[in-house]
């Protein structure tokens, strides 16, 4: 069984960046799949960069890509989502997620294909 448990999150100015981590137990980093969502307040959770762990393959929302970099350690277990530039609209709770699944390309930004989820992290970015 998989657990998650995100930190890094806080206060942040725009322009500012932040590191954000996942400390997984179990085996998600051997052949599985992880990945970062955001929620908004008042908004859906939306997909924000997704990481397969055997070929370290990755991908990223279009609002994201150039700002964020999501990778991982694998001595620590560990998932990280470094955040740069960072916006007021990027302002969320950030969730970890994982599955012991190598999901193809097509997959990666669906929410229901990860049965891990972390208890969420507040991003806020603001003056």
């Amino acid at each position: 069984q998989v657990q998650l448990l995100e930190s890094g999150g806080g206060l942040v100015q725009p322009g500012g960046s932040l590191r954000l981590s996942c400390a997984a137990s179990g085996r998600a980093f051997t052949r599985g799949t992880m990945a970062w969502f955001r929620q908004p307040p008042g908004k859906d959770r939306e997909f924000v960069a997704a990481l397969k762990q055997l070929n370290s393959g990755t991908a990223y929302a279009d609002s994201v890509k150039y700002r964020f970099s999501i990778s991982r350690d694998n001595a620590k277990n560990t998932l990280y989502l470094q955040m740069n530039s960072l916006k007021p609209e990027d302002s969320a709770v950030y969730y970890c997620a994982a599955t012991s699944r190598g999901l193809i390309t097509s997959s990666l930004r669906g929410d229901h294909q990860y049965e891990y989820w972390g208890q969420g992290t507040q991003v806020t970015v603001s003056s």
